[in-house]
């Protein structure tokens, strides 16, 4: 969680003193009870990364992971073992500080297909959430099925901010019990675990 608090600290502070427009346009939002400004996001991207041997498991396993619009996808270069990237625009969003909090909302999603039996699910309209450290998404398009996909750890994170944009790398990502119990249920499979290291993400986040 300090670590989450320090993403957090950086990116309203980077917002607040240096993007000077981004003021006029989405300025601080105060309630009696003292609560600091919120700082809303104006677009962006989230890319994910699948870490070492899941793109192969998944392959020898006859699942392919395709990204659905307007999220797009491609190989990762320069990589010993093969892996998948995927990446997704950020709608909006805000960021809090005191209480820490705030949402980053995406469009797109991962359709999960198996190539042998035809079985599919999609997850999409991913939301990061800082206060719970966590992404969810919704299930085959059901606005009523959203669920946690991801848990999110930023304790190796790197962060850069710049004029109008803050980014964040290397925030690890681990798959969710109730995800992996979906994803197994869907497709017909236990290739999926709660726990499970997926690989990694970075967000960039216009600000």
């Amino acid at each position: 969680m300090r670590h989450l608090t320090w993403l957090a600290a950086v990116a309203g502070s980077a917002a607040l003193v240096l993007a000077g427009t981004a003021a006029a346009t989405a300025a601080p939002q105060n309630t009696a009870g003292g609560r600091a400004a919120s700082v809303a996001l104006r677009g962006g991207h989230t890319t994910v990364t699948t870490g070492k041997g899941i793109a192969s498991a998944l392959l020898a396993n006859s699942i392919v992971p395709l990204a659905v619009s307007p999220g797009s996808e491609s190989l990762a270069a320069n990589l010993k073992a093969p892996a998948a990237r995927l990446t997704f625009p950020v709608t909006g969003g805000r960021v809090g500080l005191k209480p820490l909090g705030g949402n980053v909302d995406h469009r797109g999603g991962i359709l999960f297909v198996d190539t042998k039996t035809g079985k599919t699910v999609e997850v999409s309209n991913f939301i990061i959430s800082l206060k719970h450290a966590d992404l969810t998404g919704i299930v085959n398009g059901n606005p009523k099925a959203r669920v946690v996909l991801l848990w999110l750890n930023l304790s190796h994170a790197t962060l850069h901010v710049y004029r109008h944009w803050v980014v964040a790398s290397n925030i690890k990502l681990t798959l969710s019990a109730g995800a992996a119990s979906a994803l197994n249920s869907a497709l017909g499979t236990t290739l999926f675990s709660g726990g499970l290291a997926l690989g990694s993400a970075r967000t960039a986040l216009r600000i």
